[in-house]
């Protein structure tokens, strides 16, 4: 009986301490290793929970964890519809250049075709280069006009104006 080395499979909440494994290596590639605050605990309310906010498929290659997308819902104002947000793709070094990556990205993109999604969208860093050319490989355009703008911490209290 034949078997193919890459499996891919939703994530389960035995899956967690998998997963944040793979965002903490995430951190350390993205030059950000101590940026992670994301617990166990975290991930199983939130993916795990009864309104799950993410969702994750695994790889496996040869039975060993290899990689993982995680992604959520947004919506589109101007499309009058929902969209997927691919916040993290990672393949473990190891396990590059297998096409682990291009599966990972095609399971989702597969997911939003199936619901009628007129876009998937993520972030990728500027000095990324390996990861842009990447993508560009799978047809995506790095979009020029739109700039990411964040509010954290005390400027995120303050602007709520619900902080002590």
């Amino acid at each position: 009986m034949h078997t193919e080395p890459l499996r891919i499979r939703l994530a389960t909440p035995q899956d967690v301490p998998t997963i944040l494994g793979f965002i903490h290596e995430l951190a350390i590639y993205e030059q950000e290793p101590d940026a992670v605050r994301a617990t166990a605990a975290d991930l199983y309310r939130d993916g795990f929970g009864p309104v799950p906010r993410f969702h994750v498929f695994l790889a496996e290659w040869l039975g060993k964890p290899a990689g993982f997308a995680l992604y959520f819902y947004n919506y589109s104002t101007w499309q009058g519809h929902h969209g997927i947000h691919l916040e993290d793709l990672f393949v473990h070094p190891e396990f590059r250049k297998r096409g682990i990556g291009k599966a990972l990205l095609a399971k989702v993109a597969g997911i939003a075709v199936v619901e009628g999604c007129p876009r998937l969208e993520w972030n990728v860093l500027d000095w990324n280069k390996p990861a842009i050319d990447f993508y560009h490989e799978m047809g995506a355009q790095l979009s020029s006009d739109w700039r990411i703008m964040r509010v954290t911490g005390d400027a995120l209290c303050a602007l709520s104006e619900r902080c002590d």
